[in-house]
């Protein structure tokens, strides 16, 4: 059976690089960006029903596919996707720039996230609520809670702790804010954030970073000599390396620490190839042990480490010749593996862990009993937006 299943995906894998290199004008990239994002729109008439939530809210998977989205709109010029990211920007950010369930003193750094979608609908449109809902925003991070060694806590009810997720919270909205407004001391604290998040959270024997670290030592998951918790979690390392990519955009070539970030891109890359699977060419829920019993081959660290890669070979962070296969074969690993066509051309994308985190209560230990045992969801929101943003960056380097 299994031998049969790798025949499968060879030909599917052989199919999809024979008409990509037949037709450089549509690649598959494209062709499953666009055919996940018309599934978005088929199946969810309002952004915010993504989550199959029974009310709209403020939350960061709303912007995470917002932002596909647009970086959709922007690739093809088909408005419908900016009309649906407006629709709901419209909705939920009233007149003022008030954001409805949005609270601030709630220092929740996941909320931060959706406001790189304000700032790219203000530029689109003009409108002022937009900015004046991202100020609210930016005015959040001069309160936030900080580690000691400067970063942002993930939120005030995590005390004193920083996940690699928090860094794709609100990295690149401060950077974008910080560039806009040139607040040099703001941009300098984004970097800064960046280089202490590796430098706590990454395992020296195999360059891997651990999910999350507890400055104080007081979490029962977090290690009493480094902080850190105890397992390489993929999504976790997902948000890292995607905010990597994207926070260079902001970074100015003047700043004095952009070169360590460039270096931290290129570490992080030479440690996730080493747990690329070599017959599917994506990534398991537990990054490093891929052959224990449980573990599986996850939607979401697979889309972003594709979209991770393929995006800092395009921007030239790093050497096509040395990472370029290995980024492509990530984003067609996980159309070939992953990506299911249904009859109605609406395209489905599983297995994806649903949720996973530390701490809070029911208590996370962040085992790795914990990991794989998290319920898993078709289509969650934290795939399908980072694999349309792989897809595009596919497209650009196939071209």
């Amino acid at each position: 059976m299994k031998q049969t299943i790798q025949i499968l995906t060879a030909i599917i894998l052989f199919v999809a690089m024979t008409s990509c290199n037949q037709d450089k004008s549509s690649s598959m990239g494209e062709e499953y960006a666009v055919k996940m994002g018309n599934t978005i729109l088929s199946k969810y008439p309002k952004i915010w029903m993504i989550e199959n939530s029974p009310a709209m809210k403020w939350t960061y998977t709303h912007g995470l596919v917002a932002s596909a989205l647009l970086d959709l709109y922007d690739y093809t010029n088909d408005e419908r996707y900016l009309d649906y990211v407006e629709d709901f920007a419209d909705t939920i950010v009233l007149d003022g720039g008030i954001i409805q369930t949005y609270k601030l003193k709630e220092y929740n750094i996941d909320k931060i996230n959706s406001g790189k979608m304000l700032l790219r609908l203000y530029k689109i449109t003009g409108k002022e609520k937009y900015r004046m809902a991202a100020d609210t925003l930016r005015k959040q991070l001069d309160s936030h809670p900080t580690t000691e060694i400067g970063g942002f806590w993930h939120k005030e009810r995590y005390p004193h702790q920083m996940w690699l997720d928090g860094l794709y919270m609100g990295g690149p909205f401060l950077a974008e804010y910080a560039a806009a407004a040139g607040d040099r001391a703001a941009m300098d604290y984004t970097v800064m954030w960046f280089i202490n998040m590796e430098k706590v959270s990454r395992d020296p024997n195999t360059g891997l970073l651990y999910h999350g670290w507890d400055e104080s030592r007081e979490q029962a998951w977090s290690d009493s000599i480094t902080g850190c918790s105890p397992n390489f979690w993929g999504r976790g390392m997902g948000w890292y390396g995607m905010a990597l990519v994207d926070v260079l955009d902001f970074i100015p070539a003047e700043q004095p620490a952009r070169d360590e970030v460039i270096a931290i891109v290129q570490r992080m890359a030479e440690a996730i190839i080493k747990v690329q699977d070599p017959e599917t060419g994506i990534w398991y829920q537990v990054l490093d042990q891929g052959d224990r019993e449980g573990n599986y081959l996850e939607g979401s660290v697979s889309s972003m480490f594709s979209y991770f890669l393929l995006k800092a070979v395009n921007m030239g962070y790093l050497d096509k010749n040395a990472y370029g296969e290995a980024a492509k074969k990530a984003f067609e690993g996980t159309v070939a593996n992953l990506i299911t066509e249904n009859e109605d051309g609406t395209i489905t994308l599983s297995p994806v862990c649903a949720v996973a985190g530390l701490g809070g209560s029911p208590y996370r230990d962040g085992s790795y009993e914990y990991y794989i045992n998290e319920r898993q969801r078709d289509n969650d929101p934290k795939a399908v937006g980072p694999f349309i943003m792989a897809g595009i960056q596919y497209d650009i380097m196939v071209k």
